[in-house]
């Protein structure tokens, strides 16, 4: 019979950077391991997104691990991610005022296509807690853990 315990929805790339990484039984025991998004709760909880560079901080052993080894922080979920709160400042902050209802009805499908690529970008994410807040970092060992977890 098959397990799928470990089966979860992922990108192509997420799903391609990890393939058959796991933590050795010495990395565990430091606290290594990928988050279980089926037992507990990852996002807004352990991994959140620096509001000014859009990378997403651990702030556990745990996530940072998690974020390193998936590589959640790769170019281009980082511009997804920066584009999708443009997008949002622009919808919600921008104010419109229109010569008529011809234009009015060119804006309102202009606001529903952006709704609609909104919902389809990643998610927003929380900004780390400023008690925990750790700097993010792009080099490859930024998200491992530190002496001080």
């Amino acid at each position: 019979m098959q397990d799928y315990a470990n089966l979860f929805l992922a990108t192509r790339h997420c799903n391609g950077v990890k393939l058959d990484s796991w933590p050795t039984p010495k990395e565990e025991a430091a606290g290594l391991r990928f988050l279980n998004c089926c037992k507990e709760q990852d996002y807004d909880a352990v991994i959140f997104e620096d509001p000014a560079s859009h990378l997403l901080v651990g702030t556990t052993t745990a996530a940072r691990y998690h974020i390193e080894i998936l590589d959640l922080n790769h170019p281009t979920f980082v511009t997804e991610r920066r584009d999708r709160t443009e997008l949002a400042r622009i919808l919600n902050e921008t104010p419109v005022r229109l010569p008529g209802q011809h234009v009015i009805d060119q804006v309102s499908d202009l606001i529903d296509y952006v709704k609609a690529s909104i919902l389809e970008m990643i998610p927003p994410i929380k900004s780390p807690p400023s008690s925990r807040r750790k700097a993010p970092s792009t080099g490859p060992s930024a998200n491992l853990p530190s002496s001080h977890d």
